[in-house]
């Protein structure tokens, strides 16, 4: 499965488009050769556990999950599996949080935080580990981003090879052409949020581009 793993709607708001024009968009994908199964929207600084995208969902075959996308005082994390208990025990509004006391609480409900675009200059967690903060429970970070600037892919990559994390992809789109960029292809089948937790915990995925879905393509 090709999930886009990091995606803002108009629910962010820095972003402009709708979900719905994010699932008109992926047609046009698929309609190019291209394979997209699922995005997950990860607003920003909120979970919106009262939004109901099923029907959307269903109208377009394009699975539609929902997560976060959290700031910390060491950057920004994406959190996957949001529970109602975690958000009660974190205010997600809180941009001065411990990124290590986020992934700490995540585990505990059943849900995974991950930390976002980590080489983008200034803000991602390569920079906080060059400054001596250390990360233990970090295993898995977003290496491709699809908003990221030259080099910072790359320094993300660097940081995966040098502590043995795995990667996802996501498009961080914010437009609606930008949707899809970047995916993470899972092995497992997922259908629910908790499928997705369970996926990343199973190691069993890899981040790719776009084109990497093509029939035919080599990833």
């Amino acid at each position: 499965m090709y999930l886009d793993m990091h995606s803002h709607s108009v629910s962010s708001d820095d972003s402009r488009a709708t979900v719905e024009q994010y699932l008109k968009w992926i047609q046009v994908l698929r309609k190019r050769g291209n394979t997209v199964d699922g995005i997950v929207l990860t607003e920003h600084r909120k979970f919106d556990a009262h939004l109901d995208y099923s029907s959307l969902a269903e109208q377009y075959n394009v699975l539609v999950l929902k997560g976060s996308e959290l700031d910390t005082r060491f950057g920004h994390f994406l959190v996957y599996g949001v529970t109602e208990p975690l958000t009660k025990e974190l205010d997600f509004a809180d941009v001065r949080m411990d990124a290590r006391e986020l992934m700490k609480a995540a585990s505990h409900h059943g849900a995974f935080a991950l930390p976002a675009h980590p080489g983008r200059f200034g803000i991602g967690l390569v920079d906080y580990m060059e400054q001596g903060e250390s990360f233990p429970d970090v295993g898995i970070v977003e290496l491709l981003n699809g908003g990221s600037r030259q080099g910072e892919n790359e320094r993300a990559s660097d940081l995966c090879s040098q502590h043995g994390y795995l990667g996802t992809g996501g498009s961080d789109a914010h437009l609606t052409s930008h949707i899809g960029t970047c995916l993470t292809n899972f092995e497992a089948t997922i259908a629910t949020e908790q499928d997705l937790v369970e996926a990343l915990h199973s190691g069993q995925f890899k981040p790719v581009w776009l084109q990497d879905t093509q029939k035919g393509a080599s990833t």
